[in-house]
């Protein structure tokens, strides 16, 4: 993977000091290029020693030595070398040179010296952003498939002004950064509607102790995000978030938060007719008690046994209303032998797919980052899903359905 890093003049430039350096830890090879403007935030040293290699700034191209050892103008071969090309943070200069074709420094020029995806991730003072002008070469830059933007998100800014402009987190480009790497900016999902759930439900014996289980939500998040970078429209119905978690949800997706299997369900059904796919990612509960106390019992008023009832089956309703043209994928999480019983439940309950992952196996399934799995189709078809990230994995489901 060679993901070329284009940063130009503006104080977010040292947030992407920490995109650089979780993409070179993880294996990327990243070469970083800085305008003129951009060394006075941040030095080239920096991102150098992030990246480990030489950075290129604009004193290499216009000099007498620009050329690569072959001989080939440095932004050429940069161009060709480059599977993404990130931009951040993208100066309301740099995007208005963009909009027009205009090249005027090494970034510019290798930007129409390549035809690799290029990730946008602007960063301005709002009323900057906001400008009509801005605005307009915004929109016209995105009309292009090659670019995709990430950001800008909302919050208080370098000048201390709150709202629009800043500049995408890193764990959000990073993220998108791995997308581009698999889909080399494919937007195949263009025109769908996604419904995804994630995370668990939360069945309550009173309001301090409930029955439920270790799913954290990011299975289904990563699945919501791989879906947006693919040019998806996305639902996302989830259980309680860490707030950590839930600050990965992608602004673009529509989140629909609930609490018990009795609300999933009905924010399932209710949007159903809308969705042409539909993935069931959450960890609903099997049963919950027959009654909640509406105030915390006390440890004397515990019942020594608990009378349980069965939480209504969410998937297999969903199979039950789908129309011909809808796909609906389920989930299971399984220990030992996961092929059996998830066949069983493909089957049993109608669904088109499903993700049979291992919960018992080191770094994967419920709270880690991380997941492997094997997809197993109605019609057959079986693919073994290696350990990997959870966003890669998302990535693979949606090529799977595609098939």
């Amino acid at each position: 993977m060679n993901v070329l890093i284009g940063v130009t003049g503006g104080v977010a430039a040292y947030k992407v000091c920490e995109v650089v350096s979780t993409l070179a830890k993880a294996g990327v090879d990243v070469r970083v290029m800085m305008t003129k403007q951009a060394e006075c935030f941040v030095s080239p040293l920096t991102f150098a020693a992030l990246s480990r290699h030489s950075v290129y700034t604009d004193d290499h191209f216009w000099s007498s030595t620009q050329a690569t050892p072959d001989y080939r103008p440095l932004h050429i071969a940069l161009g060709e070398w480059a599977d993404v090309f990130v931009i951040a943070p993208l100066t309301a200069n740099t995007l208005g040179k963009l909009a027009h074709g205009l090249a005027d420094n090494l970034l510019t020029n290798t930007v129409l010296a390549s035809v690799c995806p290029v990730l946008l991730a602007p960063a301005m003072n709002t009323d900057m952003w906001q400008q009509p002008a801005v605005q307009r070469n915004w929109q016209q830059l995105l009309t292009y498939p090659r670019y995709h933007a990430v950001g800008p998100g909302l919050g208080r800014l370098a000048c201390d002004r709150i709202g629009a402009g800043r500049v995408a987190e890193a764990a959000e480009i990073v993220a998108y950064v791995m997308s581009l790497v698999h889909t080399q900016g494919c937007k195949d999902l263009s025109g769908k509607q996604l419904l995804i759930s994630t995370g668990s439900t939360q069945e309550h014996l009173d309001p301090v102790r409930y029955i439920g289980n270790p799913a954290t939500g990011r299975m289904g998040i990563a699945l919501a995000m791989a879906a947006q970078h693919r040019g998806a429209q996305v639902t996302l119905v989830h259980g309680p978030l860490l707030a950590e978690v839930a600050a990965t949800i992608p602004a673009e997706v529509r989140a629909i938060a609930i609490t018990t299997a009795a609300e999933m369900e009905q924010a399932m059904l209710a949007h159903l007719t809308q969705a042409d796919w539909v993935i069931m990612a959450a960890a609903v509960a099997d049963v919950r008690p027959t009654r909640s106390a509406t105030s915390k019992l006390p440890k004397s008023d515990l019942p020594t046994q608990l009378p349980l009832e069965y939480v209504p089956d969410i998937v297999a309703q969903l199979a039950a209303h789908k129309l011909p043209s809808q796909k609906i994928v389920g989930f299971a999480a399984q220990t030992g032998d996961i092929i059996t019983p998830a066949t069983a439940k493909l089957k049993r309950k109608h669904l088109d797919v499903i993700v049979a992952n291992p919960i018992d196996q080191p770094d994967s399934g419920f709270g880690s980052q991380n997941n492997e799995a094997v997809l197993l189709s109605s019609d057959g078809r079986q693919l073994k899903i290696a350990h990997g990230s959870k966003l890669l994995l998302a990535h693979q489901l949606y090529d799977f359905l595609h098939k």
